[in-house]
C-alpha cells in the first residue's frame, strides 16, 4: 500500500516537473510560414519588417489609413497560426478606411526568436515604435488584442496614451486560465509568463471594448467578463452567446468593432 502511494506521488511530481519545464511549449505554438497578403485576400497591404530593440526583424503587414479621420489598428494575434489567418478579421476595418498594422511575433515567420512574456512585450513596443517613427502618434493608435495577444494589447495601452483598446476573447491573467485547464495541479504557482491584464488594465485610460463567446472552451467568457469588470469607463462588453473562441467574426464581431470605434474615437 505504501509503495503504491509512493509511486503515485512520484509520478505526480514528475508530471508537475514536466508541466513546469514544458509550459512554454503548451502556451506558444510557433508557425514558420511567411504568408503573402494577396493570397489571403488583402492585396492592399504591404509586407514590412518591424525591428525590435533586441535585434530581431518581425514579419508584419501594413496599410496606412485611407481616411484621414481614421486611426491605425495595431493587431496582436493569438498564440497559434500566422497573420494570414487573421486577414478575414481585418477586412471590415480596411474597407472602412482604417490603417492596420498586423503583427507577427518573434517565434513566427522564421524570425528566430524564442517566446516569453517579456519577449512579446518587446514585440508590442516594436510595433508602436515602427509607427511613431513613421510619424503616427500613439494617440492615433488602437491596440487590438486577440486571445493571448490581448495581454500584449493591454500592456501597451497601459504604457501609452493610445486612442482605444479592442480585446477579443481576453483573460484576467494567464494564471487563472492555466488553473482552469490544469485544475488538478498548482498551475498558477508554476507559471512563468503571467500576462496579468487585470492589474494592468486599471492603468488604461482609453475606451475599451471586450467581446467574448459563450461557447469558448479555450478561455471561458467569465475571464473576459472579469477583465471587463476591472476596466475603467468608458467601456463596452459584447457577448456572442453561440460564439466559440475563434469564430466570433461569424457572429457579428466586425460590426461591434466598427460601431465601437465610430462611437468612441472617429470624429
Amino acid at each position: 500500500m505504501l509503495s503504491s502511494v509512493a509511486v503515485a506521488v512520484a509520478l505526480y511530481a514528475f508530471f508537475i516537473g514536466a508541466l513546469y519545464y514544458g509550459q512554454r511549449a503548451l502556451l506558444y505554438h510557433p508557425n514558420q510560414k511567411i504568408p503573402d497578403p494577396e493570397v489571403y485576400g488583402v492585396p492592399e497591404m504591404s509586407v514590412v519588417k518591424v525591428p525590435t530593440t533586441d535585434g530581431l526583424a518581425l514579419h508584419a503587414w501594413w496599410r496606412a489609413p485611407t481616411d484621414a479621420a481614421k486611426p491605425i489598428i495595431v493587431y496582436y494575434h493569438g498564440n497559434a497560426g500566422h497573420i494570414g489567418d487573421r486577414a478575414g478579421k481585418i477586412r471590415a476595418v480596411l474597407d472602412a478606411g482604417y490603417g492596420v498594422l498586423l503583427m507577427s511575433y518573434r517565434y513566427n515567420a522564421g524570425v528566430g526568436g524564442t517566446p516569453s512574456e517579456a519577449g512579446l512585450f518587446l514585440d508590442g513596443e516594436a510595433a508602436i515604435q515602427f509607427l511613431t517613427t513613421a510619424g503616427h502618434g500613439v494617440e492615433h493608435l488602437v491596440m487590438y488584442g486577440e486571445s493571448l495577444g490581448s495581454g500584449v494589447a493591454v500592456e501597451m495601452a497601459a504604457r501609452h496614451n493610445v486612442a482605444a483598446v479592442v480585446l477579443e476573447a481576453p483573460y484576467t491573467n494567464m494564471a487563472d486560465v492555466a488553473q482552469h485547464h490544469y485544475w488538478y495541479t498548482p498551475a498558477r504557482w508554476l507559471l512563468k509568463d503571467r500576462f496579468d491584464s487585470a492589474s494592468r488594465i486599471r492603468d488604461v485610460k482609453a475606451p475599451v471594448l471586450v467581446f467574448h463567446g459563450g461557447r469558448d472552451r479555450v478561455i471561458p467568457d467569465r475571464y473576459g467578463r472579469g477583465l471587463y469588470d476591472v476596466a475603467s469607463q468608458p467601456k463596452e462588453f459584447h457577448f456572442f452567446e453561440n460564439g466559440a473562441h475563434n469564430d466570433l467574426y461569424d457572429h457579428g464581431a466586425a460590426k461591434a468593432v466598427l460601431v465601437f470605434l465610430e462611437r468612441n474615437i472617429v470624429r
